[in-house]
């Protein structure tokens, strides 16, 4: 799964450099919006996105998808802690996304982001970026609820790095990770869906992402007392000297 990220920090204009777009929208959300080193989705953080319909500016959709059919507050608030992902193989027929799936696609633009490692009874964090330090473009989903823009991050079956790292053994489901459309591929995600082979071409978008693009390290806890909280030191590398990564 993906509840924790970072973005807006350190890449700046790469955002927009990355996607071959004019600056000018990332320089408006930067003056604007504090960098995200750490955040949990389930804080709804406004992350920024390129959409289908704006594929030419960034904007800041809040985390949590929350469909078009929801009729008050309090049912937003509580499917927004539900929808924070999608997985990629059912955004066609689950209720809460197959709209979106259909006509509302979006890139998800993130420095990194984070999952957990169980070893020994203990989680331990892992920041997970691109090795040529670019910024990383996740498959999403978003919807306009009562005027605010809602994003989903969808998820794919893992590649082997993060399935050991993400290796939950109370997980229900196979190992998940993030789905990260490669740069080449960027404006097929965008494109509209005419028929059924659109659709099926765009399925075979999310699959799991190469690993020998990617780098890994431990970083400190992300909950509890111990939380350095939305700082850069959350972003450092730190040794668990219990941690065996290697069994």
């Amino acid at each position: 799964m993906c509840y924790d990220v970072t973005a807006l920090t350190f890449k700046s204009k790469k955002y927009a450099n990355h996607l071959g777009l004019p600056t000018e929208s990332i320089d408006e959300i930067l003056k604007k919006t504090p960098p995200i080193y750490h955040s949990s989705g389930f804080s709804h953080p406004d992350l920024p996105v390129v959409t289908d319909k704006d594929p030419d500016v960034f904007q800041l959709f809040e985390w949590g998808l929350i469909p078009p059919w929801v009729k008050d507050a309090a049912t937003s608030v509580k499917i927004s802690n539900t929808t924070l992902n999608a997985r990629g193989e059912t955004i066609f027929d689950k209720p809460s996304f197959r709209n979106s799936a259909k006509s509302k696609r979006c890139l998800v633009i993130v420095d990194g982001f984070f999952e957990h490692h169980h070893y020994q009874e203990n989680t331990y964090p892992f920041h997970i970026r691109m090795k040529n330090d670019e910024p990383i473009a996740l498959a999403g989903l978003w919807e306009n609820w009562n005027g605010k823009n809602t994003c989903s991050i969808i998820t794919t079956e893992a590649n082997p790095i993060m399935a050991k790292i993400h290796n939950n053994p109370k997980a229900s489901e196979t190992h998940r990770m993030p789905a990260i459309i490669p740069k080449e591929f960027h404006k097929e995600w965008l494109k509209p869906i005419e028929d059924d082979l659109d659709k099926k071409q765009l399925l075979e978008l999310i699959m799991p992402f190469d690993q020998e693009q990617l780098t890994w390290y431990n970083v400190s806890k992300l909950r509890g007392k111990v939380y350095l909280g939305n700082k850069p030191e959350i972003l450092e590398a730190k040794i668990y000297p219990e941690l065996d990564f290697t069994s």
